[in-house]
């Protein structure tokens, strides 16, 4: 049986306006901001990279986590979080951490969120859950035999929640 790649996802999908921004506070892994990258891709969502960096966003696993989407996502890379607060100007900040108290499936999502995920080994800083600590989501898990999630799962886990809030899998009338 012959791959076809071409084939297109006869789901409904319809994007949300504006759309949804994904935040990576300082990531350091290229695979795990790649594979960010790519769900961006397919949800067009807008792809906010906050610096420093661990890579950077010429680095070849990147691009190959990637793959040929890189020219279908709108990425930004900031300075420093208040830049990226100051340029994109979000409708409401969303954070994410191993720590938060409320559950992710308890926030409320809109479009022009933005939902904010710290680095792979420290997570988000302090001062920056500490002043937005209402607004501060966890992804429940069993603490027991794992510390958290890998990045991109749980940014994908996140948008795809946004998104069925948001009706984003309906079809338009």
């Amino acid at each position: 049986m012959k791959h076809r790649h071409s084939r297109r996802s006869e789901l409904p999908f319809h994007w949300p306006q504006p759309p949804l921004h994904v935040v990576l506070v300082n990531p350091e892994i290229p695979p795990n901001t790649g594979n960010v990258a790519r769900l961006c891709a397919a949800t067009g969502s807008i792809l906010h990279l906050i610096e420093p960096m661990g890579f950077r966003i010429t680095n070849a696993k990147l691009k190959r986590a990637g793959l040929d989407y890189w020219d279908s996502i709108d990425i930004r890379v900031h300075r420093d979080f208040d830049s990226f607060v100051a340029a994109a100007a979000p409708a409401r900040l969303l954070l994410f951490s191993t720590g938060g108290r409320q559950s992710y499936l308890d926030a409320s999502y809109r479009p022009a969120d933005a939902l904010v995920f710290g680095c792979e080994t420290k997570g988000l800083p302090e001062a920056l859950l500490e002043s937005h600590r209402k607004a501060v989501f966890g992804i429940p898990m069993r603490t027991d035999h794992v510390r958290s999630l890998n990045l991109s799962s749980a940014v994908a886990i996140v948008v795809y929640e946004a998104l069925r809030q948001i009706n984003a899998g309906k079809a338009v009338p």
